[in-house]
């Protein structure tokens, strides 16, 4: 863990964000590197600045928390990004997990809560805070389409983290045909980002050879 972790708060209520920002700050190891108001501008300092965390609200003007999101981790996907939201509803938790987002933290929690959840995500591990526990994972169903062997192959590529014309490269296909593979494995899973693919296949034994079926 790196001795300074710096955090971005993206928030639409400005004293939301800079009651979190105070209350970091009190930490010696935690640096607030800045504040952005919507998902455009948290797409634009992610870029800029590459915080180590990101707390993320959900419902912003111009681009919503869970676009940002997949948008951040599809250009650097080691960031950590944790929804910190009013909602607790099981829709919005599983949906946020399925974009990337390593936690989900409801507003109203004790401040060391959020603490709590930086030092789990920055860990690796996924942090639901207690009102969220009930839906750590999307659910998985059972009348879910199966992938075929290509889709399986391509997944695998995927989540080790290669470019579509990686990809294509790799198995001697055409990227656009890549692309096509890729919209249906999304479809299928109901996963909406390469970081979601990603750890679906961690999840699913993909990565570790194991064999297991879809």
């Amino acid at each position: 863990m790196p001795d300074t972790i710096r955090v971005l708060i993206v928030d639409d209520h400005p004293m939301v964000a800079e009651g979190i920002q105070s209350i970091l700050e009190s930490y010696d190891d935690i640096e607030v590197v800045g504040i952005p108001s919507n998902g455009e501008e948290a797409v634009a300092q992610a870029r800029a600045l590459n915080p180590d965390v990101i707390l993320m609200d959900l419902n912003m003007p111009k681009l919503g928390g869970l676009s940002a999101t997949e948008i951040i981790l599809e250009e650097a996907p080691k960031t950590r990004i944790l929804i910190l939201s009013m909602h607790d509803s099981p829709e919005y938790i599983s949906s946020a997990l399925s974009h990337g987002a390593m936690g989900y933290v409801l507003k109203d929690v004790p401040t060391e809560e959020i603490r709590q959840a930086i030092d789990a995500v920055m860990s690796g591990e996924t942090y639901l805070c207690t009102g969220a526990e009930g839906s750590l994972k999307p659910k998985d169903n059972p009348d879910r389409e199966a992938l075929t062997g290509r889709e399986q192959t391509i997944l695998l590529e995927l989540a080790q983290g290669k470019s579509n014309k990686d990809v294509a490269l790799a198995l001697d296909i055409s990227v656009r045909t890549v692309e096509t593979h890729r919209k249906n494995i999304k479809r299928k899973l109901g996963i909406s980002s390469t970081a979601g693919l990603t750890r679906y296949a961690l999840e699913h034994g993909v990565l570790q050879g194991t064999g297991h079926s879809f």
